[in-house]
């Protein structure tokens, strides 16, 4: 038993030693060009949706279902610049939102599985290494974050033409 374990304890050394020589070697291609090896990627979207559910607390200070909020976050959405890089009923994203690595989720396939929480957290907060910015950071009042919020949970439903109206673009 004492050698089964001095042998796993071994192994576990070596992998750390190999991944320490991988990372800190300058083998793993920071480029945005290059993709992540697939246990990085896994590695990096659990971590991502564990840190989200562990922080994201806030509750929302605005009815997300009142049509005058759902409207002003798409206008913040618009002039926020979320639209360059998430698109938005009849708006494509802009080029360069294709060289981000990771890509920028979708939001209209994201809005149903992310809480009103989560959300807010996110567009507050940022994501490191994602290109996801902190609008808490430039101190954008929460109440227009949760507007956001509001319109990236009815996104799905949005006409283009709605989305037009809303923000003049």
């Amino acid at each position: 038993m004492i050698r089964v374990l001095a042998c796993i304890g071994l192994l576990a050394v070596l992998a750390v030693i190999a991944a320490a020589v991988f990372f800190f070697g300058g083998f793993y291609s920071v480029a945005g060009t290059a993709g992540d090896p697939a246990v990085v990627s896994w590695a990096l979207g659990h971590i991502r949706a564990a840190s989200i559910a562990r922080h994201a607390s806030d509750s929302p200070t605005v009815s997300l279902e009142d049509p005058s909020i759902v409207q002003a976050g798409a206008r913040a959405y618009a002039t926020r610049g979320c639209a360059n890089c998430h698109g938005g009923p009849g708006v494509d994203w802009a080029r360069f939102a294709e060289g981000l690595r990771p890509e920028p989720p979708d939001l209209k396939e994201l809005a149903a599985d992310r809480t009103p929480q989560q959300l807010f957290w996110v567009v507050k907060n940022g994501i490191n290494m994602t290109g996801m910015p902190s609008f808490g950071a430039i101190d954008v009042p929460d109440q227009e974050l949760w507007s956001i919020v509001a319109f990236v949970k009815k996104l799905p439903t949005v006409s283009d033409d709605d989305f037009k109206t809303w923000t003049g673009k």
